[in-house]
């Protein structure tokens, strides 16, 4: 019975770089040389290069080290420039969008708010040309489009709270800060405001999803390795050409569940959990405040929560005007 080597032997590939298959651009856009790294090579692939960035990851990579760079200065001019102090308060320093004050104005002077925005807009349009160069090397390469729509869900996740809801609101105060700490609190105050995200049925089937995620993510990543010895890496032969690792798989699967995914549809499986966290999730934190105003009460409402008749809880929308 054939056995194969796998990451957890000593052997490294160190021949003659891969440089992949040629494409309509590869001479101006990638670079032409690959190298290999000792330390890479003891988990995986130890070939680093080549890399294509074209006009998109160049511009993706400068916007995106000015976010930083903004972000970054803001949070050591906090602390009077004083590099000791940044490195021990890093964690709780924060850029803070721009007061209620101010709506939802693009014209903010830059130490009330306006560095919030540069930044945002600037980290924004870093990751959307990411996704742009995403999308555009999966065509050069013909392949499906998987990849781009599923970085896409992070990203509508990331401008719901950034930038969709703020504008819906009419506030940039509504926000996430930018920092470690300071994003935490304002999800603790986030969630406590409009009557505990826990109700949220978007927030429990974003949990579910992302649960599912590491579940199905794990139970298949272990059961390759697990016929590894078999050649069960080699996905796409035991999809066409049956052998023992896919058989093995397939049969443990069904003495433990009853049931078992294929080799290709435990992939798609994986893939709309994973999409689907970011997705449910955006839509939670894109309904609060602006559809429901305290997720408690539209629980109980919709008998999705237990009526406690005596916790003083009151609906603000119920309540008479000036009070």
């Amino acid at each position: 019975m054939a056995q194969y080597q796998n990451i957890f032997t000593q052997v490294q590939l160190t021949a003659t770089p891969e440089m992949g298959i040629p494409t309509a651009d590869s001479g101006r856009s990638r670079t032409t040389r690959a190298t290999f790294n000792h330390w890479l090579g003891l988990i995986g692939q130890a070939q680093i290069g080549p890399v294509y960035l074209g006009w998109c990851g160049v511009l993706s990579l400068v916007l995106g080290l000015l976010a930083f760079e903004i972000i970054g200065f803001n949070m050591l001019a906090s602390v009077g420039w004083d590099p000791v102090q940044f490195v021990r308060q890093l964690f709780w320093l924060s850029l803070e969008p721009p007061g209620p004050e101010y709506g939802f104005s693009p014209f903010v002077p830059l130490a009330e708010g306006g560095w919030f925005i540069l930044a945002g807009a600037c980290f924004s349009l870093s990751v959307i040309l990411w996704w742009v160069r995403t999308y555009r090397r999966a065509s050069a390469l013909g392949m499906g489009k998987h990849v781009s729509w599923a970085f896409a869900s992070a990203i509508f996740l990331m401008l719901v709270l950034g930038f969709i809801r703020p504008m819906l609101m009419g506030s940039w105060a509504e926000a996430v800060p930018y920092g470690v700490f300071p994003h935490l609190d304002w999800t603790a105050a986030f969630s406590i405001r409009y009557g505990n995200l826990f109700y949220n049925p978007f927030h429990a089937l974003s949990i579910v999803f992302l649960y599912g995620s590491t579940l199905l993510f794990a139970m298949h990543g272990a059961t390759i390795l697990a016929v590894g010895r078999y050649g069960g890496e080699r996905e796409i032969e035991q999809i066409t050409d049956r052998g023992t690792a896919s058989e093995r798989a397939a049969l443990f699967w069904r003495w433990t569940m009853g049931w078992n995914a294929t080799m290709e549809s435990v992939h798609r499986w994986a893939w709309w959990f994973a999409v689907l966290t970011t997705l449910t999730g955006g839509i939670g934190i894109l309904l609060t405040g602006t559809v429901v105003d305290n997720w408690y009460l539209w629980a109980q409402e919709h008998g999705y929560a237990p009526a406690y008749p005596d916790t003083g809880v009151v609906d603000p929308a119920a309540a008479p005007v000036g009070e």
